[in-house]
């Protein structure tokens, strides 16, 4: 957008008497699943089948994981990684711009926390206990397939475990609780030094390294999930007027939003699922700009001298939606449906084809590119048609397929039609997609699979310790909405309060509350059951012959009553003489820590009287 026009749409009208604000706003951030390895699945939030998940498939509150036998998953969240190992469920019991809420009911799960915010709360629930992180650092959870023991490792950081009272687990430990389910026996917490790090930590910690080591951190927030995946698919270089910016190694002829497929997420609506490795930085954060013959990718303002940049806010897709009546003909498709969009270029304001607020519009924009003016973002929809937007005369660029295939969630490469540059000058910006999503456009096109976690381990109630948010609003709900107002943005916050009430909440959430957890056990015959000591779950611990030498995990003796005082522990008055090897040695002003004050030695001041400022020193003093 040119500034003229900016400060032209800053003068337009108020929308029409009686439009309605947005109920809510959407969360300004979305986990990415991005490394898969073997078999992963997910149950979307708002159905209850389960298909075979995508990479860069963006997650969200009620969404679920499947890790399979022999299989790897990686999530990202901000600065948040979680990996999972073989035979894991896991899922997203909340997720908002300060609070992430996940449960881990079966399985094994390496979480490398980097940046933890004062207001921001990361929770792990599990069956034994809810595990709250309490700063940055390295952490391992196991829950065993029984769903009766939880075992938490912290390497770096601390946890708070709560379960009926809070036990904080401290860099080095690790803490076995057993207890605290449906049973109603308090939980008890077995404490011992961290085992060593197995290959699945060794594993973990070379993701980390790779983090660590990223090039694109120079230049992109490590909030931007995928950052890392553009080292090897690109080159940073310096763009006239853009600074430095990421070229992608692409095919002559490759465009942005092109090669992939579109998934329907709520609270977003229509979200892009690139099939690149690298494609989900770019394609929900920054801007795409065509300089010299190639695309590239200018990510969001970032932190500088006397510059303070917010968390960028995730969207689903920086888009210009393209359309309108006889589009499908004019671009070749036909008389049926048809949809086209093309990427936004460098300060041009992405309107949200969903409901919005406008604080929600300047901060989706403001944190994802630089905008000259801000005024702008009042009564945007007044002028979006009349905007001028850079990429939608570069060749290529506008790409459109029939709805058929958007609503199924189908890949757009096979079926994509390139808008021809004389019909891109007719075609009618929209900010409407107006296509109804049909049930397979939730899982991206994936079809149904038959891996899944067995039904008790979906079911299993875990300890909750801050309160879930109502269950997600089941899909049909959604497109019956969508299907009465097909012309209207997606608002789901008020196809929320239209949705019949839950009849109650989800029966596998228990509050952390309840009674104080017994001290620890002596060690039992049934928690060495081969079960616990299946290869997958990675523990070599179990086995170490260091734990279990005698009496590691013996009882500790209780106190006897009106015991005799050890004579090293003896209590003596003030004026008794200070045994020698107890004698507290003087401070630097010759004065003792404790005690009364000795005499002060040949050559030392007195208490309290300070040491004459000078050129000469004490030790020159004395030599003299």
């Amino acid at each position: 957008m040119t500034v003229a026009a900016a400060l032209a749409l800053a003068q337009a009208p108020p929308p029409p008497e009686g439009q309605q604000a947005p109920a809510g706003d959407p969360p300004g951030r979305a986990a990415r699943l991005g490394l898969i390895e073997g078999t992963v699945s997910l149950e979307p939030a708002g159905v209850e089948d389960w298909a075979a998940a995508a990479p860069n498939r963006p997650l969200t509150t009620g969404d679920r994981l499947w890790v399979d036998d022999g299989s790897r998953a990686e999530v990202h969240l901000g600065s948040a990684a979680f990996r999972l190992n073989a035979r894991t469920n896991f899922s997203f019991i909340n997720l908002d711009d300060r609070v992430a809420q996940v449960q881990l009911s079966s399985g094994t799960m390496n979480v490398r926390v980097r940046h933890l915010a004062d207001d921001e709360t990361l929770e792990i629930d599990t069956p034994q206990a809810a595990l709250t992180i309490l700063r940055p650092g390295e952490y391992r959870v196991d829950v065993s397939e029984q769903g009766d023991a939880s075992i938490v490792t912290v390497r770096q950081g601390s946890v708070e475990a709560t379960s009926g009272q809070a036990v904080t687990i401290n860099p080095r430990e690790q803490v076995r609780i057993m207890g605290g389910g449906n049973d109603g026996q308090p939980a008890t917490f077995d404490r011992r030094p961290a085992p060593v790090p197995d290959g699945f930590d060794n594993f973990c910690m070379d993701r980390d390294r790779r983090e660590d080591m990223s090039i694109s951190a120079r230049y992109v927030s490590r909030d931007i999930p995928g950052y890392y995946d553009l080292d090897a698919a690109g080159d940073w270089r310096p763009a006239p007027g853009y600074g430095t910016i990421w070229f992608p190694r692409v095919a002559v002829g490759w465009a942005p939003y092109r090669y992939g497929h579109w998934a329907w997420i709520a609270p977003w609506g229509w979200t892009w699922v690139d099939d690149a490795p690298w494609g989900y930085a770019p394609f929900h954060y920054g801007r795409w700009v065509f300089v010299a013959g190639a695309w590239g990718w200018v990510p969001g303002p970032l932190p500088g001298p006397g510059v303070v940049v917010a968390r960028p806010v995730y969207a689903p897709a920086l888009v210009a939606w393209v359309g309108g009546a006889g589009f499908g003909v004019s671009v070749g498709i036909g008389a049926g449906p048809a949809v086209g969009w093309f990427a936004l270029g460098p300060r041009e304001v992405f309107v949200p084809p969903y409901a919005y607020s406008p604080a929600y519009i300047e901060r989706v924009n403001v944190t994802n590119t630089v905008i000259v003016n801000r005024s702008i973002f009042v009564n945007i929809n007044a002028g979006i048609g009349s905007f001028t937007y850079v990429n939608r005369t570069v060749p290529g660029a506008v790409v459109a397929v029939p709805g058929a295939v958007m609503v199924a969630g189908r890949p757009v490469g096979a079926a994509a039609v390139v808008v021809r540059p004389e019909v891109v000058q007719r075609v009618q910006v929209t900010r409407v997609v107006a296509v109804v999503p049909e049930r397979a456009a939730v899982f991206g096109g994936r079809a149904v699979v038959a891996a899944a976690p067995p039904a008790v381990v979906v079911n299993r109630t875990v300890v909750t310790r801050a309160a879930p948010p109502p269950p997600p609003v089941a899909f049909e709900h959604q497109r019956a909405a969508i299907a009465a107002n097909p012309n209207q943005p997606f608002n789901h916050a008020a196809v929320r309060a239209s949705a019949p009430p839950p009849a109650a909440r989800p029966a596998y959430y228990r509050p952390a509350g309840g009674p104080a957890p017994r001290p620890a056990p002596a060690a039992r015959p049934e928690m060495n059951r081969p079960e616990m000591n299946r290869p997958e779950m990675n523990r070599p611990e179990v086995n170490r012959p260091e734990m279990n030498r005698p009496g590691f995990n013996a009882p500790r003796p209780e106190p006897r009553p009106n015991a005799q005082p050890r004579p090293n522990l003896e209590p003596r008055p003030n004026n008794a003489e200070p045994r020698p090897n107890l004698e507290p040695r003087p401070n630097e002003r010759g004065a003792p820590r404790g005690g009364e004050p000795r005499a002060n030695p040949e050559g030392r001041r007195p208490q309290g009287e300070r040491e004459p400022r000078g050129k000469e020193t004490r030790k020159e003093k004395e030599k003299q």
